[in-house]
């Protein structure tokens, strides 16, 4: 049975893994024995998680990589391909909100700059298809591997204040549907293609709207959130691991196409 969970001497590219979600993601399934390539804009972040990875006697190296440039990708992908091999898998995990682009009593729907707009939908849409359309290529050359996306619980009922947001995740969860069908039909049917939607937890893009700078305690929109979990709190990073090693070994061999809730209840509460 453990064999079917094994993503040992896998060689894994993870965006935004200088995250907290995504750094977590990186760290869990090092301990799984797979290599990791934690990708990041911001260098120092993703040596971070190297550091810890390799403390506790993992294998990953750090590269800096912006999803938004097709280039900057290709240069990364040397480096990993170099380093590491060809990759067996990829988890989409750069993406993230701006304030900008989120209404509130200072920004008006009316007002929010275009840019800001296009900026998040960018991130969050581009940022995953780029990367897939880079590193997915050893995939179709070894014929077999995993891509991983990180959707959200904005793609199954949008929330206020982040129509970006929310837009940008509900074109993940149709991409991760259309993109599994056409890498089956059109390049091997051992690459699959699914998603995670996280539900709500505490990171550096969401604690501005979640909590009280000063005070730590949940803002009006925190404690709405809570009241609308079933298991009223917030996840752990930790617990989206076995969902992700599920999706990314052989124990879903037969699951592509698919996007599943890791969200304390959130996508099953009717709010009554």
């Amino acid at each position: 049975m453990n064999d079917m969970f094994d993503i040992s001497n896998k060689n894994i590219v993870i965006t935004g893994a200088g995250g907290v979600l995504c750094g977590r993601m990186a760290k869990d399934c090092a301990k799984a024995g797979a290599n990791i390539a934690v990708l990041d804009l911001n260098e120092a972040a993703a040596q971070k998680v190297v550091d810890d990875i390799k403390a506790d006697g993992g294998e990953a190296i750090a590269v800096k990589c912006n999803v938004l440039e097709k280039q900057s990708l290709q240069d990364a992908k040397v480096i990993v391909n170099d380093k590491l091999g060809k990759i067996d898998i990829l988890i989409n995990g750069a993406g993230g909100n701006k304030k900008e682009a989120t209404t509130g009593p200072d920004m008006s729907f009316f007002d929010m700059p275009a840019d800001a707009i296009r900026f998040v939908f960018d991130l969050n849409f581009i940022g995953a298809l780029l990367p897939t359309q880079v590193f997915a290529r050893d995939m179709t050359e070894t014929g077999k591997g995993v891509i991983l996306n990180i959707s959200s619980m904005n793609a199954f009922k949008p929330l206020t204040k982040i129509a970006a947001y929310s837009a940008a995740k509900a074109a993940i969860s149709n991409f991760t549907q259309w993109l599994s069908v056409h890498m089956c039909q059109n390049y091997s049917k051992e690459i699959r293609v699914n998603a995670i939607a996280p539900g709500f937890f505490l990171t550096e893009q969401n604690r501005f709207l979640l909590t009280d700078e000063k005070t730590g305690e949940p803002t009006p929109r925190g404690k709405l959130i809570i009241d609308h979990t079933p298991m009223d709190r917030y996840g752990k990073p930790e617990e989206l691991t076995g969902t992700i090693l599920w999706l990314l070994s052989d124990a879903a061999k037969f699951v592509t196409g698919v996007v599943v809730p890791v969200d304390g209840g959130v996508s099953a509460f009717g709010g009554i």
